[in-house]
C-alpha cells in the first residue's frame, strides 16, 4: 500500500492553461496581500492585485473606447484575465515570496496573447518598449557597481550583499547541465532582491528564479534542487556543528564523513535514532562510503520532498543530508547483520543510486526508536461488538505508526438483524464505518501523513447497496464516510450471474456463515444452498435483486465518487500460495497486497519498488543488473520482518509466521520512453509481461537462496511453493473454477524448472510480490508512478510538499532532436494541457509514444495489467484512466480485467469538460478512439476469435 495517501493528492492539474477561467477565491485574493513587488527602483511593495485590474482596464480602454457595449466586455473580461494572471504568478512561489514587477508584465502580456487580445497585447508590448530606455536609466542610477543591497543577518546588523557567493552557488547549481545559464541566474537573483533583504530569503530567490524556468528547460529542476541542497547544508551542518556554517558543494567533499559522524552522535543523543547506530557501528567506516555526488541526482520535487517529511528534524530544523539520510535507512536494515557494514554499504549503493527504494514507512523510521517499517495491514473485524472496537484500536495503533489499512467488514451482520443479547435490530455496518473514518481522520501516521483505511466488503452482503453509498456528496452525513476509502469484494458467481443476466441474492453473513471464508466451487454450492433456504422461508432476511442492477449501480458510484474500487475475491485465493494457510478476505489499501486474515492474525506486507529505467540499457532490459538488484533489495526487505516494530501483537505474529514481502516497480512509463515504445502498443505489452516474468523469476529465486541461508518460513510446508507451482501454474486452477469465463496469455521466455525445484526445498517469504503505486518514492527518484502512464507532458503537479511544474524531460529531448523545442512549443504544451496530439509540428511518431494518461485506451492498461499479474504472487495498483466515461464503456472495461484474471483494480479517473473540449479541438488528434486498441467483447464469448 506504500504512499497510498499521495496517489489521490499527487495529481493535481493546477491550471497550466493560459486562457482557462480561473475564480479567484476570498483566500487568494487575503493571500495576494501576503506577496512583496520589487519596484524598478530596487523598493519594495505589498502585491496588490487590484494594480493588475486598473492597468488591464486602461489598456483595453485606450484600445477599444468606453461605449457602454464595449464596457460590459472589458469588465468581465479584465475579471477574468486579472485572476488568471494572479494564479499564474503565484502556482510556483510560496506564501511570502517576492515578484520583480517585469515578471508581472511578463504575464500581464502573455495572458493577453493567449485570450486573442491581440490589438490590447500589441499596444501594450509597444508602451513597454517606449519606456525600456527611461527605466534602464532609472535603475543604473538607483544601484551602484555593487548593487546597493544590504543584507540583514539573524543579529540584525547589515552586510554587503556577497555577489560571489551568489555567483558560486550558481554555477555549481548549473554544472554539467545542459542548456542552463548560470550568469543569467545570476542577474535574475539580484533583480529580485532588496536593500534590508533578510539573509534567509538570499537562497529562496535564488530558488524561485530557477523554478520558473522549468518549464522551458527540464534540467533546471536539477539546478533548483541543488540550489535548496545550498539552504539544507547550512541548516544541517550550523545544527550538527553548533556554529554557522555554509559550505559549497565542493566543500562537501571533504566535509560528508565527518558531518555524518556528528550527525549521528547527534540524532542519538536528541533520542531520534537507535543509540546501537552511534555505538555499535564503524561510522568511520561507513562514513568514507558515502558518495556526496549523488546528492546532484535529486530534481527539485524529489529533494523538496525528502526535505518537507523525511529528514530527521529537531524543533522543525532538517540536520539530515541525503546521503546521510540513506545510510541511516541502510543502518537500520543491517542491524541484524553479521557483517552488519558490509551490508549497510551495500543497501546504501542501492538505494542511494536509485535503482531500488524501500518504501515511504522503511524510509520514515529505519534506524529510529520505533522503527515500524511495515507498508500495510490488513485485518478482518469480527461479528461483536467487543471484537469491532478491538479491531479499531488496532487500528489506530498501526495508523499511529505510518501504516497503511485495509479492513475486511464482511463478517459484521447487516441492518436489519437480529441481535440476540439485546433482543433488537442491528443498525449494520454504516455506523461502526463512520467511526472508522474519524479513526482514520484523528490518528494520522505519525503526524507525517494523512491516515489511510480501505473497507472492503462482499458482493452479496446485505448491507452492500448503502455501502456504496459511502462517498456520495448527498444524504445522510451520519452515513456518510469522506475521508475512507472502500472497495467491492466481488465473487466470481455474481460476475457469472451479470454476465448471464440473472439475480443475485443479498444476506446477512450470520445467516450464511459459511460463505466468508468460502471461494470458487465450493463457494458457489453453498451460496446455492442459501438461496434455495431462502426460497423456501428457511433464511427470512435476505433481498433478490438483479445482478445486473447491482452492477450497473457499482459502476455508476465508482464512476460519481471513485468508491468502491473493484475487487476480485476468487482469483486472489484461488491463485494464492499460501491458501492452505487460510483465506484472503481483502486487500489492503491501494489493492495490491492478498494475505489472508484472521481473529488471531493480521496480515502485514514490507514493500520495496525497483526502478525500471535504472535497469534499461541499449539492449533494452538488462537483466544481470536487474538480478542483483533483486538479490539486495530481497534481502533488505526480509531483514524488515525480524527488525520491525510492531504496535500490535497479532501484526507481529502473523509476519514472523509467514515472512510475506512484496518487491514491485516503478517507473515503467520511462522505461518504455527509454526505449522509444508507445504505451499503447503491442510492444509494450510484451515489454510489460518480459519485465515482470525476470521480476518474478529473480525474487522467487532469491527468496530460496535465502531460505537456504536463513531457513524456511515457517508455515512453508502445504503451500504451493512446496508443491513447486509458480504463479504462473496457478492460472489452470482459476481457468477451471471459472468455467470458461478466462481468457490469459500463458507463455514464458525463461526456464522457469530450475526455480520450481529450488522453491520446492524451500521459501524464505510467503509471498515476495506486489506492485504498490510508489507516489511518493517515485517522486524522490524523479521517475514516472509505478506502472502509470505518464499524466500529461506537462502540468503542476500538487502534494504535500506543495506545487510543482513538472515536464517530460524525454519529451523535451526529442523536441530538442527534431529541431522544434522553443517557446512557442511551451506555449502550446500549456494550452492543450501538456498534450502533443494537436501540435501539427510534432510528428505522428512522437505523438503516439507521447499520448498521455487519458489519451490511452484504458484497455491497453488492462492487457499489461493482465501480462503481469500472472507472475505476481499479490497483486498491483492497477489505475483506470478514461476520458469519456459511459455506462457502456466501463461495464466493458471491468468486465475485460474480470476475464483477463485480474485480482484487482485501483482507481478509476475521468477528464474534466474543458481538458476533454481542449483535447478535441484538432479532428486528426490521436486518442482512445484512434489508437487502434486490444479487440475484445463485453463477456468472454467462446466463439469470439478476439477473445481467444
Amino acid at each position: 500500500m506504500q504512499d497510498s495517501t499521495e496517489s489521490v493528492l499527487s495529481v493535481k492539474n493546477t491550471s497550466l492553461t493560459a486562457n482557462q477561467t480561473v475564480v479567484a477565491s476570498h483566500n487568494n485574493d487575503a493571500l495576494s496581500d501576503q506577496y512583496k513587488v520589487i519596484r524598478r527602483n530596487n523598493k519594495v511593495t505589498s502585491f496588490d492585485k487590484e494594480k493588475i485590474k486598473v492597468a488591464l482596464g486602461k489598456a483595453f480602454l485606450a484600445v477599444e473606447g468606453g461605449n457602454a457595449a464595449a464596457s460590459t466586455r472589458i469588465h468581465q473580461t479584465v475579471e477574468t484575465l486579472t485572476n488568471e494572471i494572479y494564479s499564474s504568478l503565484i502556482r510556483s512561489r510560496t506564501v511570502g515570496s517576492t515578484f520583480h514587477i517585469e515578471d508581472i508584465q511578463d504575464q500581464v502580456e502573455l495572458s493577453l496573447m493567449h485570450a486573442g487580445e491581440h490589438k490590447v497585447a500589441r499596444a501594450y508590448v509597444l508602451y513597454r518598449e517606449s519606456h525600456s530606455a527611461k527605466r534602464s536609466q532609472e535603475d543604473d542610477a538607483a544601484k551602484t557597481e555593487d548593487h546597493g543591497i544590504n543584507v540583514k543577518m539573524k543579529d540584525g546588523s547589515l552586510q554587503p550583499l556577497d555577489v560571489k557567493r551568489i555567483k558560486t552557488i550558481l554555477e555549481e547549481a548549473c554544472e554539467g547541465l545542459e542548456s542552463t545559464n548560470a550568469e543569467d541566474l545570476v542577474g535574475q537573483t539580484i533583480r529580485n532582491l532588496y536593500d534590508g533583504v533578510k539573509e534567509k530569503e538570499i537562497s529562496s530567490a535564488m530558488i524561485m528564479c530557477t523554478r520558473v524556468m522549468i518549464e522551458q528547460e527540464p534540467n533546471y529542476s536539477f539546478v533548483t534542487s541543488r540550489l535548496l541542497l545550498d539552504t539544507l547544508r547550512q541548516e544541517a551542518l550550523s545544527f550538527v556543528y553548533g556554529r554557522e556554517i555554509s559550505p559549497t558543494q565542493n566543500d562537501m567533499k571533504k566535509e560528508y564523513p565527518e558531518y555524518f559522524k556528528q550527525y549521528i552522535k547527534k540524532a542519538a543523543s536528541l533520542e531520534l535514532l537507535d543509540i546501537r547506530l552511534a555505538e555499535e557501528y564503524d561510522l568511520e567506516l561507513l562514513s568514507k562510503a558515502i558518495k556526496p555526488e549523488r546528492d546532484f541526482q535529486f530534481n527539485y520535487l524529489g529533494l523538496q520532498t525528502l526535505y518537507d517529511r523525511y529528514f530527521i528534524h529537531n524543533n522543525e530544523v532538517r540536520f539530515e543530508m541525503p546521503q546521510a539520510f540513506f545510510m541511516r535507512v541502510s543502518m537500520g536494515l543491517a542491524i541484524n547483520e553479521i557483517n552488519r557494514e558490509e551490508r549497510t554499504i551495500e543497501f546504501y549503493n542501492l538505494l542511494s543510486s536509485f535503482d531500488f527504494m524501500s518504501s515511504t514507512p522503511t524510509l520514515f523510521n529505519s534506524g529510529t526508536l520505533r522503527p515500524q517499517m511495515s507498508s500495510c495491514y490488513l485485518t478482518t473485524i469480527p461479528d461483536d461488538l467487543h471484537g469491532i472496537f478491538e479491531s479499531m484500536q488496532d487500528d489506530a495503533m498501526l495508523s499511529k505508526f505510518a501504516g497503511g489499512l485495509g479492513n475486511d467488514w464482511t463478517r459484521v451482520r447487516a441492518m436489519g438483524s437480529h441481535i440476540k443479547g439485546t433482543n433488537g435490530k442491528s443498525q449494520g455496518i454504516v455506523p461502526f464505518l463512520k467511526v472508522a473514518n474519524d479513526i482514520a481522520v484523528a490518528v494520522n501516521q505519525g503526524g507525517k501523513r494523512k491516515g489511510a483505511m480501505c473497507a472492503y466488503l462482499e458482493t452479496w452482503h446485505l448491507d452492500i447497496e448503502d455501502f456504496l453509498d459511502l462517498r456520495k456528496n448527498t444524504g445522510d452525513e451520519r452515513r456518510r464516510t469522506h475521508d475512507m476509502n472502500s472497495a467491492n469484494w466481488i465473487p466470481d458467481l455474481f460476475m457469472k450471474r451479470v454476465s448471464q443476466e440473472k439475480d443475485w441474492t443479498l444476506f446477512s453473513p450470520e445467516a450464511v456463515p459459511e460463505l466468508h471464508d468460502l471461494y470458487g466451487q465450493a463457494f458457489e454450492e453453498k451460496y446455492k444452498e442459501y438461496e434455495k433456504l431462502a426460497t423456501e422461508g428457511k433464511i427470512t432476511l435476505f433481498k433478490t435483486i438483479p445482478a445486473n442492477d447491482l452492477w450497473r449501480k457499482m459502476l455508476g458510484m465508482l464512476f460519481e465518487t471513485g468508491h468502491p474500487w473493484i475487487a476480485f475475491k476468487d482469483p486472489c485465493n484461488i491463485r494464492s500460495p499460501q491458501k492452505h494457510a487460510g483465506v484472503v478476505h481483502s486487500s489492503n489499501l491501494c489493492t495490491e497486497i492478498t494475505l489472508n486474515t484472521s481473529d488471531s492474525e493480521i496480515a502485514v506486507c514490507n514493500l520495496g519498488s525497483i526502478n525500471l529505467p535504472q535497469h534499461i540499457n541499449e539492449n533494452g532490459l538488462d537483466t544481470k543488473k536487474l538480478q542483483r538488484t533483486i538479490k539486495t533489495a530481497m534481502r533488505m526487505l526480509d531483514n524488515v520482518v525480524d527488525y520491525n516494530y510492531y504496535a500490535v501483537n497479532k501484526a507481529r505474529n502473523s509476519n514472523l509466521r509467514h515472512r510475506p514481502i512484496g518487491i514491485g516497480l516503478m517507473g515503467f512509463q520511462d522505461a518504455l520512453y527509454k526505449q522509444k515504445i508507445a504505451y499503447a502498443s503491442e510492444e509494450a505489452i510484451q515489454f510489460a509481461d518480459y519485465a515482470m516474468e525476470c521480476i518474478s523469476y529473480y525474487a522467487i529465486d532469491t527468496s530460496a537462496d535465502l531460505a537456504q541461508e536463513r531457513g524456511n518460513y515457517e508455515s512453508f510446508n502445504g503451500s504451493l511453493w512446496s508443491q513447486g507451482i509458480m504463479p504462473l501454474d496457478t492460472l489452470d486452477a482459476l481457468e477451471k473454477s471459472r468455467d470458461g469465463f478466462l481468457s490469459v496469455d500463458k507463455s514464458s521466455q525463461l526456464d522457469w524448472d530450475s526455480v520450481r525445484a529450488k522453491a520446492k526445498q524451500g521459501m524464505r517469504n510467503s509471498n515476495t510480490m506486489a506492485i504498490a503505486p510508489t507516489a511518493t518514492i517515485s517522486n524522490i527518484c524523479g521517475v514516472s508512478q509505478s506502472i502509470e502512464p505518464t499524466y500529461q507532458n506537462m502540468y503542476v503537479k500538487s502534494n504535500l510538499s506543495g506545487e510543482f511544474t513538472v515536464v517530460n524531460p524525454y519529451l523535451v529531448k526529442d523536441l530538442k532532436d527534431a529541431g522544434i523545442w522553443d517557446q512557442v512549443m511551451v506555449n502550446d504544451l500549456k494550452y492543450f494541457d501538456g498534450s502533443v496530439q494537436s501540435i501539427e509540428r510534432v510528428s505522428d511518431e512522437l505523438k503516439a509514444i507521447y499520448l498521455t494518461a487519458f489519451e490511452i485506451d484504458p484497455r491497453w492498461l488492462v492487457e499489461s495489467g493482465a501480462r503481469r499479474q500472472k507472475w505476481i504472487d499479490q497483486s498491483q495498483s492497477l489505475n483506470l484512466y478514461m476520458a469519456e466515461p459511459s455506462g457502456k464503456k466501463l461495464d466493458n472495461l471491468y468486465k475485460l480485467a474480470w476475464v483477463r484474471g485480474l485480482k484487482t483494480t485501483y482507481y478509476l479517473r475521468s477528464m474534466g469538460a474543458t481538458g476533454i473540449e481542449k483535447q478535441s479541438t484538432n479532428p486528426d488528434i490521436v486518442t482512445a478512439d484512434t489508437v487502434e486498441a486490444p479487440k475484445m467483447c463485453s463477456i468472454l464469448d467462446p466463439e469470439c476469435d478476439a477473445c481467444q
